[in-house]
């Protein structure tokens, strides 16, 4: 099929950017000096950005500007950075405490009825008891000052992944949901969807994960997902009422001018699709020096901008990193993300789009019931005429490149062997979104 591609005015990279905390600009400068005052061996950026105040910020800033400094970079002794941060700042695990969920148990009702192996159960219900380490809950403080940290306000106890990623993510929530569900904690469930439907009421989307400096990008959009697994076992209609609308503005989010691309064939017809945008045109707070030393190849500060972009674009996929994601899959620096339309988010877009229409015959709306019906088969022909490649039997990524379309090469599936399960997983859910959509 011939196809050309009508981009949406922000194209260019340059100008949709959601403006960072003073919080974490200040953060930033500290991660950098701690860079060269401690050097790289065992060095974590994303410690000194998960830090939180002691003080105010601009008392901690003056302090900060008064540390003595050497050399003509300025370098802060480690003894004084030491003494600096353990006055100024409290450890980057203190926002978040422990919570003990209300609804674990140490061996649930029918839990995992086809096990029987003793040891395999026992290591199952090993399992199973981590989500009583894996619980937290905001902390007062942030609550009642916000303004002193990175991690974001939340209504309701979380599962954090663990390790240094001290807060919620979007996607991993999904898989996370999915364990809770098999735990019988249905509750702790719950809890995590309106954690992320908070999400889309004070920021408009979901974010990527639940610190300031996230707010740029949301991550693969399988909110709906959550609630119909939820629903699926609990038939809790109310959940759906409160997610719907939610859902919805997710919905609109992903298909807004930055996200869309619209697709002509060579018959005329226009297809709307979505790619990764991430807000953002500057190096990533939790990993400034890596983005720097990786955008210094170019010379031009817009050059810089979309790069930065597009590596945030990337961190928005999931898929943080991959060669998917590079025009030369040895190349770090030529991350293009912008510029390639996904299969598996549009396959995401589209169950969202059958999971609306389902909530919302759940609830009795025949309109919206007809509109995402009609929504999800548009996006279905869109996939498959796009998408789906009838010489290697499959659904590839699409470039973008000067206004024109291209397939992306088929060697760069030898690259990444996750492209070809994540196309198998697309394939998975196109046949479900088939059959749903022929008995819906």
């Amino acid at each position: 099929m011939s196809l050309t591609t009508s981009l949406s005015p922000n194209c260019s990279g340059t100008d949709t950017v959601v403006a960072t905390t003073p919080l974490v600009t200040f953060l930033v400068r500290v991660q950098e000096t701690a860079l060269g005052t401690f050097g790289e061996e065992d060095f974590d950026p994303k410690l000194y950005v998960d830090l939180s105040l002691k003080f105010n910020l601009s008392k901690t800033q003056k302090a900060f500007d008064e540390l003595p400094r050497s050399g003509e970079n300025g370098t802060v002794s480690v003894e004084d950075l030491k003494v600096f941060i353990a006055t100024y700042f409290d450890d980057a695990a203190d926002d978040l405490v422990y919570y003990d969920p209300v609804d674990f148990v140490p061996e649930p009702e029918g839990f995992l009825p086809k096990v029987k192996n003793p040891e395999v159960r026992s290591w199952a219900l090993e399992v199973h008891a981590l989500w009583k380490n894996l619980s937290r809950k905001v902390s007062d403080g942030v609550l009642e000052h916000s303004e002193l940290h990175t991690l974001l306000p939340l209504p309701e106890a979380v599962v954090v992944p663990g390790s240094r990623f001290r807060e919620v993510y979007y996607w991993d929530s999904y898989w996370v949901i999915r364990g809770l569900l098999a735990s019988k904690m249905y509750e702790t469930a719950k809890a995590i969807v309106t954690n992320l439907i908070f999400h889309v009421d004070t920021y408009g989307y979901v974010l990527n994960g639940g610190r300031a400096y996230y707010t740029n990008r949301s991550q693969p959009p399988l909110l709906s997902a959550m609630v119909y697994e939820i629903y699926n076992r609990t038939c809790d209609v109310e959940l759906v009422r409160k997610a719907l609308p939610a859902l919805l503005k997710e919905h609109a989010f992903w298909n807004s001018e930055i996200h869309k691309v619209t697709i002509q064939d060579a018959q005329g017809c226009n297809h709307n699709l979505s790619r990764y945008y991430a807000m953002w045109n500057k190096p990533r707070p939790e990993r400034s020096r890596k983005d720097k030393e990786a955008a210094s190849k170019f010379l031009g500060n817009s050059e810089k901008q979309q790069f930065y972009r597009d590596v945030a674009s990337a961190a928005e996929s999931g898929w943080d990193f991959s060669t998917r994601w590079m025009r030369n899959t040895s190349e770090f620096s030529t991350m293009s993300t912008t510029s390639i339309l996904p299969v598996d988010l549009n396959v995401y877009i589209l169950k969202m789009e059958l999971d609306i229409a389902f909530f919302a015959n759940v609830l009795g709306n025949k309109s919206t019931v007809e509109s995402f019906l009609e929504a999800a088969e548009a996006r279905k022909n869109a996939i498959n005429s796009v998408f789906w490649n009838d010489e290697m039997g499959q659904w590839l990524d699409y470039r973008l490149t000067n206004g024109t379309i291209c397939k992306v090469l088929s060697s760069c599936l030898c690259f990444n062997s996750h492209y070809l399960i994540i196309i198998d997983f697309s394939v998975l859910l196109l046949i479900f979104v088939d059959f749903t959509l022929s008995g819906i």
